[in-house]
């Protein structure tokens, strides 16, 4: 399981015309801050910064202490294996690792 950290509900919120295709667009975005795990299965002692994209209508992640959801992970249109940021809390008590 990796553990992500979302230590602010704060989102930024960028709007603009895109240069390619002219059209409008309203981007939600919210910091979190994930420990990684590498090759060996060793999970980082400092988290790394992230910043996961959120829908439309999406209400901020609370602070908290998440991790991925199944639902995160699937397999595209194209058939490739794709994962999609969705996060579910931790419950108390339990930890991700």
């Amino acid at each position: 399981m990796i553990k992500i950290v979302i230590s602010s509900p704060s989102i930024v919120e960028r709007k603009g015309v895109s240069k390619t295709t002219n059209k409008d667009y309203h981007l939600r975005i919210q910091t979190g801050h994930a420990f990684g795990v590498d090759t060996d299965g060793v999970i980082g002692e400092f988290p790394d910064k992230f910043e996961i994209l959120l829908d439309k209508d999406q209400t901020p992640y609370a602070k908290g202490v998440y991790t991925l959801s199944p639902s995160a992970v699937f397999v595209s249109r194209e058939g490739r294996l794709d994962i999609r940021p969705r996060l579910m809390p931790v419950p108390t008590g339990k930890s991700a690792a």
